[in-house]
């Protein structure tokens, strides 16, 4: 199991938790006044993609394009580029 990601607020935390696969922890950590909730996991491509990190769900909709003929060249937008 590995450190997948870290969210602020224990809901999104949970949430995230409910969608991976297999071997799965979610833990808090408290600072003075803070608590973060780190997610444990399998680091797999399919628990990635349900985490929506790396821009994989952008990747699968250029493939589609690429493999319908279609352009797939389009211009960022910032802020567009979550979890990168």
């Amino acid at each position: 199991m590995e450190l997948l990601n870290t969210y602020d607020d224990k809901e999104t935390a949970e949430i995230f938790f409910e969608r991976i696969e297999g071997e799965k922890r979610l833990a808090s950590e408290r600072d003075a006044t803070e608590t973060v909730y780190n997610l444990f996991g399998q680091p797999t491509w399919k628990n990635l993609y349900l985490l929506d990190m790396f821009n994989l769900k952008e990747l699968q909709g250029i493939i589609e394009c690429r493999k319908n003929g279609q352009s797939f060249d389009q211009e960022r937008t910032p802020g567009n580029n979550k979890n990168a």
